[in-house]
């Protein structure tokens, strides 16, 4: 009984099963039915033509973005065995980045339904200028979709997968930074350069030690340098530039000592196995300290200069200026280098050129310096806190810009070591400190300029007598215990005698009786307070540090050139060149030009009366006995000018203040070699104040008149 049981049960169960295995099959052939029109649907969506299309876009969007391991995915089997990814990827990375690839634009132009290809035109822009060119990309139906058959001919038509792509950069020449007549400022020098053969060395350790110390170097620095992922055992590494003795290899009678010095540095250095020393060309400053403040510097390009001047033709073997004429004129003087983007086969002929930018040159930048008058200012201040600016008061054409202490700007060409840089850095004096471009105290040079404003004003005859007040003076007790002192008596105190003696108790009147606003409306009328239109950046000159003058006493001091009056020295020469331009203020300039025509700043600051009077007043300055500016008198060429000794202290009542001398002198007609000179020194308190600048300009102008120029 049991067992017919169990034959009726499993009776049952096997029709069950039937029924499930069929209707899992009308599942299944559902679900397949259901994914094919899902798939027709889909293609009517979206046909072939569109897909591979987006396909071509898709791909070349992903070169754009440095993609290349997605590019590789979209690539058929085939291709796939044809180069691995590694080999693609780097293949595509080197070429495309290599040659500076960017803005890549794609157009469609055609499709092949039976050979399954689209047509482009691909244009982008790369470091020798634009490449465009039509392309054909092919591709095949894989697993339902299609994937692109890839070649070297996807990257330029005509590269085949042994060809190579080459870029040549040609540098373009740096343009030179000449004087008026031609004389290199800057320009293209001759230097050695050190290097290593890692394979040479020997000792390794050792070795780089030595070489540290005789290049001035730390061992790491040159450690780092050999540790380049291009250097090999048998390559020379350039490490450092070093300067080229005249007398080189040839112990010469005479040699001075600098040549003598780096010709046994030299010697010692190639004496240690793995050295080269060979000759380079590097820029060149042959006027050296005299003129590194103008001139400038330049420098080597760092990943900041890179960053900040992305796009505009650096790389990393540039050279950039940094400072003076080097870094104001860089884009005139660094050009545009050359390119050239060529295919070349295997056996290394060229097989097409891609595209080409010609090298530009930079160009060469004239000015209007004398490197003489330069060179001569330098050597008369140069153990002296100074500053020394020259123009031709009648043209406007800056001749000389001088500052001291200075710097050998070639060091900076060499490269310095740390203690030289320390040295800079920490000298007292500030050699790299640019003093032509700051303002200072200007003391009794500035009397000329009040003079001016006063009879401009009307409020001051030249023939007035202020009244002798002896040595010292306060308009009233309101002053409490501040008095103006001076240190002369004369009479009849007018204002020539006023200028000759250069008397501070009568500018402080004539400031006062000009009067605060007077005295503000005039002075920014010549140019306080505001820019200078000049090449260089100068600093501005101010009367106040509040910008306005607060009180009778700093208006007072301000007569003669105290207070808060600060100057710069180029705006001060270009002042007194009105009193020989019938009250015309001329515009200086630095740029060289064939035909020196006269442009004016300030045309008008002061009338022709005025100017006249002020001129009479600062010839008499040099050529009366009894001016303080009698030392410059000359019997061949008649001179104007002014001294000045300002105090700087502390306070009132500080006695242990330094002082700046100056000398402004300048040539009162337009007949023999006009110039006009104005010169600052520091901390002449106790060396003869403004007498000492007077003797230091004094064999310049000598120089000056009496040289054969051109």
């Amino acid at each position: 009984m049991k067992h017919k049981a169990s034959q009726r049960k499993s009776k049952r169960i096997v029709p069950v099963f039937l029924l499930m295995v069929f209707l899992g099959g009308i599942i299944i052939l559902s679900l397949i039915l259901i994914t094919k029109c899902i798939k027709n649907w889909a293609g009517k969506q979206k046909n072939p033509e569109q897909v591979l299309q987006q396909a071509i876009l898709a791909y070349m969007d992903c070169i754009s973005e440095k993609r290349y391991g997605d590019m590789y995915g979209m690539l058929a089997a085939e291709s796939m065995e044809a180069i691995s990814e590694k080999d693609f990827i780097a293949r595509n990375s080197a070429i495309y980045e290599g040659i500076g690839m960017e803005n890549m634009k794609i157009t469609i132009t055609g499709y092949n339904k039976e050979k399954l290809t689209v047509t482009y035109n691909t244009s982008f822009d790369t470091d020798a200028g634009n490449i465009s060119f039509g392309n054909e990309a092919s591709f095949l139906e894989e697993d339902g979709s299609f994937k692109m058959a890839w070649n070297d001919s996807v990257i330029f038509p005509e590269l085949n997968s042994l060809d190579k792509v080459r870029v040549s950069t040609t540098q373009a020449k740096r343009g030179d930074i000449l004087d008026r007549n031609g004389r290199v400022l800057a320009g293209q020098g001759a230097a050695s350069l050190a290097g290593i053969v890692p394979g040479k060395l020997g000792n390794k350790k050792k070795a780089v030690k030595k070489i540290a110390r005789l290049l001035e170097m730390k061992p790491e620095d040159i450690e780092k340098i050999l540790s380049a992922k291009w250097v090999k055992e048998d390559s020379f590494v350039p490490v450092k530039t070093l300067p080229k003795p005249r007398d080189i290899g040839l112990l010469v009678d005479g040699a001075d000592k600098e040549t003598l010095k780096e010709h046994k540095r030299q010697k010692k250095l190639l004496n240690i196995p793995g050295i080269i020393i060979s000759d380079t060309e590097t820029r060149e400053y042959p006027l050296k300290e005299a003129a590194a403040h103008l001139v400038g510097y330049v420098q080597n390009v760092t990943a900041e200069d890179l960053e900040k001047h992305a796009g505009e033709g650096y790389t990393s073997s540039s050279v950039i200026g940094k400072s003076g004429i080097e870094g104001l004129f860089e884009k005139e003087l660094k050009g545009k280098n050359g390119c050239r983007i060529y295919i070349i086969n295997p056996e290394g002929k060229e097989k097409k050129e891609l595209a080409c930018i010609p090298v530009q040159n930079g160009q060469n930048i004239k000015l209007s310096i004398d490197a003489n008058l330069q060179s001569w200012l330098y050597e008369s201040f140069k153990k002296d806190k100074s500053c020394s600016v020259s123009i031709n008061p009648y043209t406007g054409e800056v001749l000389a810009l001088a500052s001291t202490p200075s710097y050998d700007n070639n060091m900076f060409i060499m490269g310095m070591s740390g203690k030289q840089w320390k040295a800079l850095n920490e000298n007292d004096n500030k050699p790299l400190y640019n003093r032509f471009r700051q303002t200072w105290c200007p003391g009794s040079a500035f009397k000329p300029v009040v003079a001016a404003a006063g009879l401009q004003s009307g409020v001051i005859s030249a023939a007035e007598d202020f009244g002798s007040e002896g040595l010292s003076w306060q308009k009233d007790k309101s002053w409490g215990t501040y008095y103006i002192t001076t240190l002369h008596t004369y009479k009849p105190v007018i204002l020539e005698n006023a200028l000759v003696y250069s008397d501070n108790i009568y500018f402080a009147k004539a400031a006062l009786k000009i009067g605060a606003k007077e005295m503000e409306r005039a002075l920014s009328g010549i140019g306080f307070n505001g820019e200078m239109p000049f090449e260089i950046k100068m600093g501005k000159s101010s009367y106040s540090n509040t910008g306005h003058i607060e009180s009778e006493i700093q208006l007072a001091d301000s007569g003669y050139g105290q207070g808060q009056v600060l100057m710069n020295p180029l705006h001060m020469a270009c002042i007194y060149s009105a009193f020989c331009n019938d009250g015309n203020i001329i515009k200086p300039y630095l740029l060289y030009k064939n035909k020196a025509e006269p442009e004016y700043w300030i045309p008008g600051a002061f009338s022709k009366k005025t100017s006249k009077k002020v001129l009479d007043g600062i010839i008499k300055v040099v050529n009366n006995p009894n001016g303080t500016g009698y030392a410059a008198h000359r019997k061949d060429v008649t001179l104007a000018g002014k001294t000045g000794t300002a105090e700087i202290k502390a306070s009132k009542e500080d006695t242990s203040g330094t002082e700046l001398g100056w000398f402004a002198v300048l040539t009162p007609d337009n007949e023999k070699k006009p110039i006009l000179i104005v010169s600052m020194v520091e901390d002449v308190k106790g060396r003869g104040g403004s007498g000492y600048v007077i003797g230091r300009d004094k064999p310049v102008l000598e120089k000056w008149f009496n040289e054969n120029q051109d």
